[in-house]
């Protein structure tokens, strides 16, 4: 068997345009860039040449960052997934398979992800891509070499809103987390409500038609994230959900797709500890067994890692799910608090990238 394989889903929506819902980006334009510099960062240590390093409006840095840093510690192979990304990926980065997805619409609209559908079968696909197990593009990957767990993140900004949207749809809890340190939550059910109303919804309309409930009123990038955990289970590959209540949301969307196994979900204490997004009574309800890794941020002096104490950048790309590989693997919060730092002022200096695990420090 192979290492673990992380895939992250990446893609852009209209909806983080909207003011005070995501601090994915330092503002609306920039956030167009954070998903492509994202996997950039994870797979090779910084964005491509004259891209943003994404950071929050207060400075704190993408959750790209901590990712990066296990893959520095742990061996675990990544592998990008582009679901609408409005910026395309450097052609010299490592491979991002393709969903064939645009970028989704406002979700106050009627229709913000019209592909829908085709983008859930086309991520169903990609698990044979990914598992070698025959897929779309199956013959890309050994059937021998096929991985034992597959962990799935998501970087889109704005995902929570959409997330949102999605659970109300389906009739499930309707709570999330947020990029900001408060969460705006009652901003978000606001926008919500204004998706519902223009879609001709009400909560609880789309059981049971997980991809309704995304045509209606999600995103690209859970479309095919969804798609991809489905079929990866129908390969019989392990799924851990690498990430908060947008990876619970995926979740939710393969329990109404059919998907009766049990599933982990892996995040941080970060998402564990925000009452408001009750993300224990979320992964009760879907059935999944939830981890929360704390990686002791709140003992480093260091300005980022005490933003993401604080509440900020609590989730996203991967990094529940990656902090959960590190824990298992024996990696000391110390030594992984030091590699987080040093990615993090090599990125912010314009310097080259950090090694991954097995290279030459």
């Amino acid at each position: 068997m192979s290492d673990p394989v992380l895939a992250v889903v990446a893609g852009a929506t209209e909806t983080a345009g909207i003011d005070g819902i995501s601090a994915a980006g330092a503002d609306p334009t920039l956030r167009r860039h954070t998903p492509s510099a994202d996997l950039e960062i994870v797979a090779d240590g910084r964005p491509a040449p004259g891209s943003p390093v994404p950071v929050s409006p207060s400075g704190c840095p993408t959750p790209a960052v901590v990712t990066r840093a296990v893959r520095a510690l742990v061996d675990v192979e990544f592998v990008g997934v582009d679901a609408g990304l409005a910026v395309p990926t450097s052609p010299a980065s490592a491979s991002v398979l393709d969903a064939d997805a645009t970028p989704g619409g406002d979700v106050r609209t009627r229709e913000p992800v019209p592909d829908a559908a085709a983008v859930f079968e086309r991520g169903r696909g990609l698990a044979g891509t990914i598992a070698g197990a025959g897929g779309a593009d199956g013959d890309a990957a050994a059937e021998g070499n096929a991985p034992h767990e597959l962990l799935v993140g998501e970087t889109v900004p704005g995902g929570t809103t959409t997330a949102l949207g999605v659970l109300t749809a389906l009739g499930e809890r309707p709570v999330v987390s947020s990029s900001l340190a408060a969460n705006p939550l009652a901003r978000k059910r606001a926008v919500v409500e204004e998706g519902l109303a223009a879609s001709g919804l009400s909560p609880g309309d789309a059981a049971g038609d997980p991809v309704e409930a995304v045509r209606l009123m999600g995103d690209p990038v859970l479309a095919a994230a969804a798609g991809l955990v489905v079929g990866a289970v129908e390969r019989g590959v392990d799924v851990t959900l690498a990430g908060g209540t947008q990876l619970a949301t995926v979740a939710a969307l393969a329990r109404h797709a059919g998907v009766d196994r049990r599933l982990p979900l892996a995040t941080t204490a970060f998402v564990a500890d925000d009452p408001t997004a009750d993300v224990a009574g979320l992964a009760d309800d879907l059935d999944l067994t939830l981890t929360a890794t704390d990686p002791g941020f709140d003992a480093s002096d260091r300005p980022a890692m005490r933003a993401y104490a604080r509440g900020e950048a609590k989730e996203g790309v991967g990094m529940g799910g990656a902090l959960a590989l590190a824990d298992r693997a024996g990696v000391a919060d110390a030594d992984l608090r030091e590699r987080v730092g040093a990615i993090t002022d090599r990125l912010l200096a314009g310097r080259g990238p950090e090694p991954t695990a097995g290279d030459a420090p």
